[in-house]
């Protein structure tokens, strides 16, 4: 945000020869704009918080010996901080399931399984079950009817679905419901947490069951979170590794044992290399989640590192995925179990018609005026905005900031600390608008009531694409909820144009007539480059089944995870 930093205040003196000087500054004064008309006040960022226990990756965990059973006692008041008020169980108004059930669901390969359509039908352990629950999940998504047993039936996976579709549910129910009960036969040994004395006692090292893998802090943070819900009364404890957090601490958080790990590529490969610290050799899931950005080129080496670091044969593995590129492929090809699962909902890379999806032409010199006319024109809501550079993030941020509209910034070269106060200030909605650069929000990143998205900046063909996009504006819609995404569109932004006007007609948005040009005829099939690759993959296993009308219904009543 904007700071207003001090400036010399003229007492200085400068003497030639051996000279001296003296410079005093100001003290430095934030100056709070007023809030705009309908908005909440702005609030700047502490820069002087350096509280040393301040990290989300710090977040209290449930811990139980397991000396007295398998299921441990509830803690009322770590339910509330975990699940919060029980109060706060939504009726399911407002929330649109129509254009979730009417979503398509193929099963691919030669391998089919039973979707359940209830979460009372798929066998849980009481424990997981209380814990759905109390996370307020009543009906499970498409993705998470054939998931979940496919998973429990021990199958390796690969799950392509729509972004908002209730993807880490999907995984993580499934997983920790298998190990619930036999955390004592599996897990390594560990320190009693009631009489864990740390720096006294000698260190133990975290020899998880599940690693779960992701490409961004943000991403890791919230499935960490997810994780601490699901593992709640179980003897399951659940540990994070990311970068810029503090080394120490996520080391002492290992050492009290670790059974669900959840990191990020260079800190997670960094531990690797310390055995005295971290082993995957217990391993028996692995997950990737953003599977396809995962398969980058950039990421060849940790990927090759990480996949090495379980024993094969003991280790079921998972790619979950908004997109279907060829090297997910592959990949599939070369690690997974010639007799796994695949379950694609919709067309890979699609989004869905529950977000209104508005394009605007705007020259470049305006977009900011543009982008301020955009938020007092709609009624004051959580809405995150993209931009294509960190630059044009900070720009922005001050921009608004100081027209008086509470935003936060957020991209990589904010330090991990004022990521973190980024993202708990927008999800508190103390700063409802949040600027970021997509690679560090655009993906997985799921914050309750995000009502709009706007792309201030389109991305490029050569920085993602039509597929970046769809990431982009899925941070709206969430699980039937409905949402608005507006995109500004320069003459930069004409590479774009026929396969942006491609998705719009597929979720029958309005065209508007600068892309007119580029619509589909009446008669003549939407063609998508992806659709070559499942093409290519039918000829390969043979027939493609979908999903029933009756396996694709879900209750519009009741809310979904």
């Amino acid at each position: 945000m904007a700071d207003n930093w001090g400036a010399p205040s003229g007492n200085s003196d400068v003497v030639d020869g051996n000279s001296t000087a003296s410079v005093t500054f100001a003290p430095v004064i934030q100056v709070i704009p007023q809030p705009a008309e309908g908005w909440t006040n702005p609030t700047a960022y502490d820069y002087t918080d350096n509280a040393p226990d301040n990290w989300d990756g710090n977040a209290t965990v449930y811990e139980f010996d397991g000396d007295t059973g398998d299921l441990g006692p509830e803690h009322p008041e770590l339910e509330r901080q975990l699940f919060g008020e029980p109060s706060t169980i939504t009726s399911g108004h407002g929330i649109d399931f129509s254009a979730i059930t009417k979503i398509d669901v193929f099963q691919e390969g030669p391998v089919r399984v039973m979707p359940i359509q209830k979460f009372e039908d798929a066998g849980l352990h009481p424990a997981m079950a209380k814990n759905i629950a109390l996370a307020k999940y009543t009906v499970p998504t498409p993705i998470q009817k054939y998931c979940i047993p496919a998973i429990r039936a021990g199958h390796d996976l690969i799950a392509i679905a729509q972004t908002g579709s209730g993807k880490t549910a999907a995984y993580i129910v499934p997983i920790l419901d298998k190990l619930m009960g036999k955390a004592k036969k599996l897990a390594a040994p560990r320190p009693d947490p009631t009489r864990y004395r740390p720096g006294i006692d000698p260190p133990m090292r975290a020899e998880p069951l599940v690693l779960i893998v992701c490409p961004s802090r943000e991403l890791a943070i919230q499935i960490f979170n997810e994780a601490r819900k699901f593992c709640y009364r179980s003897m399951l404890r659940p540990g994070i590794v990311y970068g810029g957090g503090p080394v120490p601490d996520q080391i002492a958080s290992l050492q009290k044992g670790c059974d669900v790990l959840i990191g990020t590529a260079g800190r997670l490969c960094d531990f690797m290399k310390r055995p005295d610290v971290l082993t995957l050799r217990r391993l028996r899931f692995m997950v990737f989640d953003e599977a396809d950005e995962w398969l980058h080129d950039d990421w060849a080496t940790e990927f090759a590192q990480i996949m090495s670091g379980g024993e094969d044969g003991k280790i079921q593995y998972m790619f979950f995925s908004a997109t279907f590129p060829k090297n997910l492929r592959d990949v599939a090809k070369e690690h997974l179990k010639t007799s796994h699962v695949r379950i694609r909902v919709g067309r890979a890379g699609s989004s869905h018609g529950n977000i209104k999806q508005n394009i605007v032409m705007v020259d470049s010199a305006l977009k900011k005026t543009a982008l301020f006319d955009l938020l007092m024109s709609l009624p004051p809501t959580r809405t995150i905005i993209f931009a294509n550079s960190r630059r044009a993030v900070d720009e922005i941020d001050d921009f608004l900031f100081n027209k008086g509209v509470p935003c936060t910034g957020l991209h990589g070269d904010r330090t991990q600390k004022e990521r973190e106060a980024s993202m708990r200030a927008f999800r508190a909605g103390t700063s409802p608008v949040l600027i970021a650069s997509a690679g560090v929000a655009g993906r997985g990143i799921d914050v309750r009531n995000v009502m709009h998205v706007v792309n201030y900046d389109l991305p490029t063909m050569e920085h993602g694409g039509i597929e970046e996009y769809t990431h982009r504006i899925g941070r709206t819609g969430r699980i039937g909820h409905r949402g608005l995404a507006t995109s500004f569109f320069t003459e930069r932004d004409e590479p774009m144009a026929s396969v942006l006007t491609r998705t719009l007609q597929e979720t029958n948005q309005d065209i508007p007539d600068f892309l007119e040009q580029y619509k589909v005829g009446d008669g003549r099939k939407l063609q998508f480059e992806a659709d070559s690759d499942f093409e290519e993959e039918e000829e390969e296993c043979g027939t493609v089944e979908e999903a029933s009308p009756e396996e694709a219904t879900t209750d519009a009543n009741n809310n979904g995870p």
